[in-house]
């Protein structure tokens, strides 16, 4: 994970893209005591469920991807308590239990319609070919039969609960990106350079790197498996580099991805279909636009941050010999180009896609403006977070903001992620708040104000 400097966003993205060593020590159903404790914030006064407080380098799923198990019971998250497996935690007692065996790489995929958990697994290192990590299997949980067992104590092989779906070719270059599509029968992956070249049309042009981290360059491409079957289909390729692979988990067969640069795109937001038609950006960006963290949050919508977190040129202060730019406040860099600035609308942005219009729901007054964003899927709400660690929630109908809570630290190792519950009464972060380094992360609910709940509209 990266420390300060969120923008290089495609490794918050998956999280845990780091090739995972499992434990000798850590086994599928181990249970862990509960951590479960409400703190108020400090300043805005709401009440905060920390699901787990003690420094054990905790941290959420993505939020472009479900948190929730399909019962609504146990979020599931990344933890070092059993390093390199994946985590749940029932939301009403705090217990925590080991859901995986066998480590994992990229992202955790939680299906909706069912208690299953998919994941990537590696197969072994190689010395050879575009993956140095070698073939990629794709495995399927049963959190059903782990959880129950784990309960009862009595725990079988880990083979009882995991099965393998199929195996993604080591020479397919394949990555830790992962999404589960809304009929939960395929996954989609990320393709690397190799195996993407083959694929784009005779004498395409291929973008280079962009920007000061020199990433974005292309090709790469996305490619599905049948997760009953095991069968791979090639989906597309495009010139540039492929990051935030997610899907609309209203509508089968509906994906959205980003041209990844660590930072501003010349294009951020993609949308194609699985059959591989309609590949179009999702919002037309200009030059002055810096557009991150796409997240599906309703069956037509998805919300984008168009970031204001920059001086206007001319305006800033000097800079001071020696000082380094990022920490908190990164992408201050004048590599970036002419993009940022709120010389321009900036804020939370709602693209929908059929009608294709954007609206703002809201900014911040002053500071960073929003970073990671999201909203409830009866599109009631949005939320997002910035720089400071803060979190904001708007109401669609009014467009009233109010800040939900603050004091998670800037130092923290990450930014909160802010993620709404299926049912909209509730928002999942990660925070700092708790911890003695001003670094480590835990696991937190923030509630939607009663008062806010209550609300009714006039149509």
């Amino acid at each position: 994970m990266m420390k300060l400097n969120s923008y290089l966003c495609i490794a918050v993205a998956i999280g845990s893209s780091l090739l995972f060593t499992p434990s000798l020590q850590a086994q599928i159903g181990k249970r862990f005591p509960s951590e479960r404790k409400i703190v108020k914030d400090p300043v805005t006064g709401t009440m905060l469920t920390f699901l787990t407080s003690t420094p054990a380098g905790d941290s959420k799923i993505y939020q472009t991807h479900p948190q929730w198990t399909s019962d609504g019971q146990w979020l599931v998250f990344r933890s070092n308590r059993a390093k390199g497996e994946a985590i749940a935690v029932n939301e009403k007692n705090g217990d925590m239990v080991q859901i995986t065996e066998g480590g994992y790489t990229g992202m955790l995929n939680l299906a909706r319609k069912n208690m299953k958990l998919y994941l990537m697994r590696n197969t072994g290192p190689v010395t050879e070919g575009p993956r140095r990590g070698g073939a990629l299997q794709v495995v399927e949980v049963d959190l059903t039969k782990v959880l129950a067992d784990s309960k009862a104590g009595k725990m079988q092989p880990a083979t009882t609960y995991q099965r393998v779906c199929g195996t993604i070719p080591a020479e397919m270059g394949a990555g830790g990106d992962m999404a589960l599509d809304a009929n939960e029968d395929q996954v989609y992956f990320h393709v690397g350079r190799v195996e993407a070249g083959k694929h784009l049309a005779p004498g395409a042009k291929i973008d280079s790197a962009f920007g000061p981290r020199k990433m974005g360059a292309g090709p790469n491409g996305l490619a599905s498996m049948n997760v009953k079957t095991g069968d791979i289909r090639y989906i597309t390729s495009v010139p540039f580099q492929i990051g935030h692979i997610q899907v609309n988990p209203w509508v089968p067969g509906e994906i959205i991805f980003c041209w990844e640069t660590g930072g501003k795109s010349p294009q951020r937001t993609w949308t194609i279909k699985a059959d591989g038609t309609g590949l179009r950006p999702l919002y037309p960006e200009a030059t002055y636009e810096w557009v991150t963290h796409e997240a599906v949050i309703t069956p037509d919508e998805v919300a984008i941050a168009i970031m204001g977190h920059r001086k206007v040129p001319g305006t800033e202060a000097p800079a001071v010999a020696g000082t380094a730019v990022g920490g908190a406040n990164p992408g201050q860099e004048s590599a970036w180009g002419p993009s940022g600035t709120r010389e321009k609308p900036t804020g939370l942005g709602i693209v929908n896609l059929r009608t294709r219009e954007m609206t703002i729901a809201g900014q911040t007054p002053s500071g960073s403006g929003l970073w990671h964003v999201g909203g409830s899927k009866d599109g009631r709400w949005a939320v997002g977070d910035d720089f400071s660690r803060s979190v904001y929630l708007i109401d669609r109908h009014t467009s009233e903001m109010m800040m939900l809570s603050t004091g998670h630290k800037s130092t923290a190792a990450d930014h909160p992620h802010p993620t709404f519950s299926p049912d909209g009464t509730r928002v999942e972060i990660q925070s700092a708040m708790l911890s003695a380094d001003n670094k480590s992360m835990n696991i937190c609910i923030i509630p939607v104000p009663d008062a806010w709940l209550k609300r009714t509209y006039n149509k």
